[in-house]
């Protein structure tokens, strides 16, 4: 893990600002949304991308009945 040597204040609501420096780093736009992980005494963000339910693929994804499949997984699927 990289140090920024940025620290932040947790606000009253349980809110916290990310610098512009590092939103546009890791090109996290306004209104994108980010996962949060929690690794051991760690709390990691990671900016979402959906995914394939079956492999966690996030390219080639089609939506079906509100679930996001990928591409490979409904060929190999058909084959069965």
């Amino acid at each position: 893990m990289k140090t920024t040597g940025i620290v932040r204040q947790v606000d009253s609501l349980g809110r916290i600002v990310l610098p512009i420096e590092l939103r546009r780093t890791l090109d996290i736009a306004e209104r994108d949304s980010l996962e949060i992980y929690v690794e051991e005494d760690r709390i990691v963000l990671k900016k979402f991308a959906p995914s394939c339910i079956f492999c966690g693929r996030t390219e080639e994804l089609v939506d079906f009945k509100g679930k996001k499949v990928c591409k490979p997984c409904i060929t190999a699927m058909k084959k069965r």
